[in-house]
């Protein structure tokens, strides 16, 4: 049943992205692309962090989990983006055994089923590694660089 949810949560935002569509006042910007599938990812954000946009090619997965990460962390503060992220990248290792808390992730919570796929956990994560990327050339520090587990 909960899987069911998720996948609907991942397809809604597939079908209906938050945020998406390159912005052209910026301060750091990164391109990042998964070469196991060819999804791609361009992403832009503002030092403030009051405008995180994103364009890109692929999967649902990629393309719902840049929706989700332009919800959680656009207007945030500097900690909540670092803790965010953190548990993001957690989760999305984790194979499937850590259990996502929704205060902290809200809708990230449904890519827990896809963390029991390794293959797909690139996918997942290649919006949030672009977004701590393009947050650096921004001059702003999202947290420890996680190792990307495949």
């Amino acid at each position: 049943m909960l899987d069911g949810l998720y996948q609907e949560i991942i397809l809604d935002h597939y079908k209906h992205p938050h945020g998406r569509g390159l912005r052209e006042q910026f301060d750091g910007e990164a391109h990042h692309v998964n070469p196991t599938c060819g999804d791609e990812i361009t992403v832009r954000v503002n030092a403030d962090m009051s405008d995180i946009s994103y364009d890109g090619l692929g999967c649902s997965i990629s393309q719902a989990s840049a929706s989700v990460l332009h919800e959680l962390l656009e207007g945030k503060d500097s900690a909540t983006i670092a803790e965010v992220h953190r548990a993001f990248v957690e989760l999305m290792q984790s194979r499937g055994a850590v259990e996502p808390d929704e205060d902290v992730l809200g809708d990230g919570i449904a890519f827990a089923g896809v963390a029991k796929f390794p293959a797909r956990v690139k996918c997942a994560l290649l919006p949030w590694m672009a977004f701590k990327d393009a947050a650096a050339r921004a001059g702003v520090e999202v947290g420890a660089s996680p190792e990307v587990k495949a």
